[in-house]
This record gives C-alpha cells, sequence and structure tokens, in this order.
C-alpha cells in the first residue's frame, strides 16, 4: 500500500488528468492558432459616454478598424478571417471596442444602449473569437429579441469578447491562467460601464469558462446579478467567496456535458487546475434557475427554457419554473427595489 502522502499526491494528480480530460473530450476539434496579424486599433479610451452622438463616434471608429483588419487578413491570404471580418464591419453593427490582434478581442452592442436600462453582458466561453464569432453574434441576438420580447424596461445586450478564450482542447482550458489574465479587463470594463449607465441594471452572463473568467473578477464588479450557466466551476466553493454584492445565480441543462466535469481545485505554482465547487450545487449557495433539457451549446437557443430564464433575470424577474409564459411576474425585494 502506498505511504498516506503518496496516495493523496496520486489522487491529486488523478483528479488533474480527469480534470482536463472531461474539458477536452466532449468537443471535436481546436480552436486554429491566433496568428493572423491585424494593424493596431484606434485609441478610443475607456467609454465615458452614451450620449447616441458620443456612441455613434465610437462606432464609426470601430467600424474603421474591422476594415482595415479585414484588408490585412486578406493580405496575409486568410479569406475566412477577412469574410468574418467584413460581415462584421457592415454598417448596422455596432462595436464599442474592437481589436484584431492576437485572434480578435470586441465589444458588440445589440439595441440601443444609449436608452436602455437593462444591460446584459455575455462573457463568452473556450473556442469563441472572429474565426467562430456568429455562434456568439446568434446567441447575443437571439437574447436581445427575447427581452424585446418580454417588454420589460429598454434592454441591450453587449456580447462582451474581451480575452483571447482558450482552445477546449487545450491545458489552458483546464487552468485559471487565461481568467486571471482577462478578469481585470472585465472589471476595468464594466466599472465604465457603471459610470456611463449609473441607473441601468446590469447582468453578467458567463458560459462555460467564462464563469471562470467572472468568478476571478466579481469581488470588482459592480454588476446586479451574476449568472453561471454551462459552468465547470468558477474558481471559489461556495458564492460567499465570490465576495460580490450582485445576486447569483447558476444553471445547468440536462444534456450538458459539462456536468461530467470533476470539481477539485489544485493550487500550482504559478496557476489552478479545475475550478472548484459546482455551481448548481446546494453547497455553493447559488440561486438555481431551471435551464431545461439542453446541452452546452444550447442555453442561448431560441424557444428553450433556458433563454426564457436568462431573459427573466437580466429583467429582474424571478425565473420560470416550466416555460409557461403566461406565468406571472415576480420581483425579488432587492431586484424590485434595483428596477
Amino acid at each position: 500500500m502506498a505511504p498516506p502522502a503518496r496516495s493523496s499526491r496520486l489522487t491529486r494528480t488523478l483528479l488533474a488528468v480527469l480534470v482536463t480530460a472531461s474539458v477536452a473530450v466532449p468537443v471535436s476539434g481546436a480552436a486554429r492558432p491566433a496568428a493572423v496579424p491585424a494593424p493596431p486599433p484606434t485609441a478610443l479610451g475607456p467609454l465615458r459616454s452614451t450620449d447616441p452622438a458620443a456612441l455613434e463616434r465610437r462606432y464609426t471608429a470601430t467600424r474603421a478598424d474591422v476594415r482595415a483588419a479585414e484588408r490585412t487578413a486578406d493580405a496575409h491570404g486568410d479569406h475566412r478571417r477577412a469574410a468574418a471580418l467584413h460581415a462584421m464591419a457592415a454598417p448596422a453593427r455596432h462595436f464599442l471596442t474592437f481589436d484584431g490582434r492576437d485572434g480578435g478581442r470586441s465589444t458588440e452592442v445589440y439595441g440601443d444602449l444609449a436608452h436602455a436600462d437593462r444591460i446584459a453582458v455575455l462573457v463568452p466561453g473556450a473556442d469563441t473569437g472572429l474565426d467562430t464569432y456568429p455562434r456568439f453574434r446568434n446567441g447575443a441576438q437571439a437574447l436581445q429579441r427575447q427581452l424585446a420580447r418580454q417588454g420589460d424596461g429598454h434592454p441591450a445586450v453587449l456580447a462582451w469578447l474581451g480575452y483571447p478564450t482558450p482552445a477546449t482542447v487545450s491545458p489552458a482550458a483546464a487552468t485559471t491562467t487565461r481568467a486571471d489574465q482577462a478578469a481585470p479587463r472585465l472589471s476595468a470594463f464594466i466599472a465604465q460601464l457603471r459610470k456611463a449607465k449609473p441607473d441601468a441594471r446590469i447582468t453578467l452572463l458567463c458560459h462555460s469558462y467564462g464563469a471562470v473568467v467572472c468568478g476571478r473578477a466579481a469581488h470588482d464588479l459592480p454588476a446586479d446579478a451574476l449568472v453561471f450557466y454551462g459552468s465547470p466551476g468558477t474558481g471559489v466553493d461556495t458564492a460567499a467567496d465570490l465576495h460580490t454584492r450582485a445576486t447569483v445565480w447558476a444553471g445547468r441543462g440536462a444534456d450538458d456535458w459539462i456536468a461530467d466535469v470533476p470539481h477539485v481545485r489544485l493550487p500550482l505554482p504559478t496557476t489552478t487546475l479545475g475550478f472548484g465547487a459546482d455551481p448548481v450545487s446546494a453547497d455553493f449557495g447559488a440561486r438555481v434557475f431551471p435551464a431545461g433539457t439542453g446541452g452546452h451549446s444550447d442555453y442561448l437557443k431560441p424557444g428553450t427554457p433556458s433563454l426564457a430564464n436568462l431573459a427573466r433575470i437580466v429583467a429582474g424577474t424571478t425565473p420560470l419554473t416550466t416555460p409557461d409564459p403566461a406565468a406571472a411576474t415576480q420581483r425579488t425585494p432587492r431586484e424590485a427595489h434595483r428596477a
């Protein structure tokens, strides 16, 4: 029999392998390397105003940056990237930020941010970048349409691709390194948004590895709600450990493979392997919302209970226990005060 210390080390190693395998195996194919060049973007500075004229100036500048990145990608011979950027540069698209370097970072606006009083910020997980952007956009559009149908206030959705996401089939997807690097960027953006929209209700919707990013940033986020869905963990053991004043929600679809990820957390010299407790477990302490029977990529699909309930959380209303659209709307006391 192995000595207790050695047995513990073996157990920890086995759990580490399981975390990596569970995150990597269910998804086929890896993200392409972020090797397509792009010019530096316009120096816009922080978001200080959501006045329509100020926003239009920002949208015009970022559109020019997208077009410049498109030309560079085309000259480099990456016509797939160039085609994706060409679509992003359409006059009807609105970006608060854009940087085509290192795989791409951007913040796209869906809805009227100038007059919005309900703002959802989508924080994506692994394998999200300029080359896979359409699926991120589809989710943001579906959420904006659902919010508009609900008729609660004046909603806007911000698709925040503010960090180089890890490839799902990679060691980076099983450690907190990318999240540690992304968290200050997310905190800074939400702080700017809060100053620009002090009376708006701000909700962060954090999917998959994006939940780790939100977890690392939680203590600095001036948000009203944090929602973890399809999450492998948040980097802490309980919602209280997030040290946030936001209401914490969690949900997971019945067919989401993320449920099989071992909930361990092993500190290493330069990072942490694994992401801690299951956010939908009773011990974690989040408010759990019904997310239906969907899989890992289904949360923002039109017609799903998960989309309906995510939109209700954004609006500050209680999630439905069934997908019955006629169910009564009810705000929690804290949410009613913020509304």
